[in-house]
């Protein structure tokens, strides 16, 4: 499989690059293959990160295309990661923190995905395996397979942690306290035992011999994504009118459980493991545990699987060992979808992305798991080759984020139209990451100089919490990674700060270093730019390019724009959007109105309005005890959109 893609790598060269090929926005529409793997941090051949790391197919891949070495997850956890760079948004944007359903948070579900917008730009769509972590089959025109950590070990009455995994870590948890070498058949699979595909019933997974088992479900995705590309490229062959295509895979692999077939487990002989890069006492100069209790996953687990080996560096060797091998398991999975796209001459008209939803600690802080402020958990591979875009081997070295993946596509993919479907919708928060893949040196774009990664808050008797914690974006805990720094700020005021000139591994917290002041009080106004603004309405600004009276109004020449508040703290003026539908600015920084609860009432542009309606759609709200206009009067008891007429008349 390598072999042939770096033929046809060889080729393209020798007909004058892959530079000077076909634009990904000239002539047919390119397609996309997206990929993404799940709890992949920078164990990468070509990032470095581990140095027994074997990524054949990725590497192989960078040296087609553009390797953001500084990429970052803005949520180092699965379901809040995943929501936010397949909807645009950053999850202190639509208050998606942790592990809510994101289709059931009004931002989220009223702003198109990456699916829904290429199916709106008349993209064949298709997806398989883990993409988003809670599953909505509306966005999807097809979907293959969805994901499956599995095989777990079956008891014969429950799916359990593997056997061969000792005590306490074991019991830890169903999937992170697992893991070996699928030959390591538990319970010697007796009847009735073994492994199986389903934690929550016997779904039997054959294993007799590495070539006489049952297929992985990343074996299986893998597969089915490759016959579909075998499908399209027939479709499109000789057919300028074939649409193209957007596929997206997601690979379970890293994520636990961590079994994998054996012959991934011999490429990392256990004895020659080398463990991650430690420095002991670690975390004594850091603030996680100062908000997070020891219960939490990351603590918890390294502590647990210290007290399983005779020796936490034991532990850790083993652990280590099998992330390896399923990382090299994935990476071949992604070959067999590479190879397709070669197979199949789909190469040279197909924008592949690469990357995963966030990074892991080993051990690191003596911390094991995802979901850290630090950069084992944040950082990720973020590989993408636009077939006369981005440059061969490049290695943009800017800090940029997974949020930045849905308007680069929009951008190389020409796409038209708004992303939000309604008002209660968002626009993206990222920025196109184009200008970086023709020069990897630049670092002029239109994005930030940071990257930004929230943390969500937990709640702790020694850092209690605001009622309102929950859902406050000022209350969660953030990290920004500079180019040479990163910076960490948790909700109650304790901060870190790394050079990571000095320092790669994160071990010299400078933040009460006074020769850092300086830089220290930078990232803490960089922070601010992103944390909503929480200060009242000044009716002095201008909004939109229209000046605002005293009282608050916009004059746009066709009527006034009023608002008016009516309880709780606003955020200003800042919060007005242009809704697609009805067609008009509003403001929308809530959704629901109950009682008691602030909620800012938005106008149409009055010019627009007949004299029938001004005078026909007043209705008293009960809700809010007053009178508003609206053109719903059935919403103006509960949940809705609320429509207030110019108010200065």
């Amino acid at each position: 499989m390598l072999i042939r893609r770096w033929f046809l790598f060889i080729t393209v060269l020798l007909v004058g690059g892959l530079c000077t090929g076909l634009s990904a926005t000239e002539g047919s529409r390119p397609n996309v293959v997206f990929i993404i793997c799940d709890d992949l941090n920078d164990y990468v051949g070509h990032l470095g990160g581990h140095p027994q790391a074997l990524t054949q197919h990725i590497d192989a891949l960078a040296e087609t295309g553009s390797s953001f070495i500084r990429a970052y997850s803005n949520n180092p956890i699965c379901a809040p990661s995943r929501a936010s760079f397949l909807t645009g948004i950053y999850p202190h944007t639509s208050g998606n923190f942790g592990f809510q359903r994101w289709y059931e948070n009004d931002v989220l579900i009223n702003s198109k995905t990456m699916m829904e917008h290429f199916a709106d730009n008349g993209y064949h769509v298709a997806g398989t395996g883990k993409v988003m972590h809670h599953f909505e089959a509306s966005v999807w025109p097809e979907f293959g397979t969805r994901g499956n950590a599995g095989p777990f070990p079956w008891d014969g009455t429950e799916a359990v942690g593997h056997p061969s995994v000792p005590e306490p870590f074991r019991s830890v948890d169903l999937r992170d306290g697992s893991f070996g070498t699928l030959a390591d058949v538990p319970f010697a699979g007796e009847v009735g035992k073994g492994w199986s595909y389903s934690p929550s019933a016997y779904s039997p997974f054959y294993y007799h011999t590495e070539e006489d088992r049952s297929l992985l479900y990343d074996e299986i995705n893998a597969q089915w994504a490759a016959g579909k590309i075998a499908g399209y490229a027939a479709e499109q062959a000789g057919n300028s009118e074939a649409p193209p295509f957007f596929l997206t895979i997601g690979f379970v692999r890293p994520h636990t459980p961590m079994f994998a077939p054996q012959k991934y487990f011999d490429m990392f002989p256990l004895e020659s493991v080398q463990l991650p890069v430690i420095l002991p006492a670690d975390a004594e100069d850091t603030h996680f545990r100062d908000i997070y209790p020891d219960t939490v996953k990351g603590l918890a687990y390294y502590t647990k699987l210290g007290e399983s080996y005779p020796t936490i560096e034991e532990g850790l060797r083993r652990f280590t060992q099998a992330y390896l091998a399923c990382t090299a398991f994935v990476d071949d999975q992604i070959g067999v979808v590479l190879d397709a796209l070669d197979a199949h001459g789909l190469a040279d008209n197909t924008i592949v992305i690469l990357t995963s939803d966030h990074g892991w600690n080993l051990g690191e802080k003596e911390y094991l798991f995802k979901n850290s402020p630090w950069e084992e958990s944040g950082r990720v591979p973020l590989l993408i080759r636009a077939p006369g875009i981005s440059q061969s081997g490049g290695r943009p070295a800017a800090p940029v984020s997974l949020i930045d993946l849905y308007p680069t596509l929009v951008d190389l993919c020409g796409l038209e139209g708004d992303t939000r479907k309604n008002g209660s919708g968002r626009p993206l928060d990222g920025f196109s990451l184009r200008p970086f893949m023709g020069n990897p040196e630049s670092r002029e774009w239109a994005g930030p100089d940071v990257a930004l990664t929230m943390l969500q808050h937990v709640s702790d008797p020694r850092n209690p919490q605001p009622a309102d914690a929950s859902t406050s974006p000022v209350l969660q805990n953030y990290s920004l990674r500079s180019e040479d720094f990163r910076y960490i700020r948790y909700n109650n005021g304790a901060e870190e700060l790394y050079d990571h000139r000095v320092d790669p591994y994160e071990w010299d917290n400078l933040a009460g270093d006074p020769v850092y002041a300086a830089i220290l009080a930078v990232f803490r106004e960089k922070l601010e730019t992103f944390l909503p603004d929480r200060s009242p309405p000044d009716p002095t600004v201008t909004w939109a390019g229209y000046a605002v009276n005293p009282e608050g109004y916009a004059d746009t020449g066709r009527g006034f724009i009023g608002w008016l508040w009516v309880g709780g703290d606003g955020d200003g003026l800042a919060g007005w959007r242009y809704a697609v539908s009805p067609g008009e600015w509003v403001y929308l920084p809530v959704v629901y109105i109950s009682p008691g609860a602030g909620a800012w009432l938005y106008t149409f542009e009055t010019g627009s309005l007949s004299p029938v309606d001004q005078r026909d759609n007043w209705f008293f709200s009960t809700t809010l005890q007053t009178w508003v206009y609206s053109t719903s009067p059935s919403i103006t008891n509960g949940p809705g959109w609320i429509y207030l007429m110019d108010l200065s008349s």
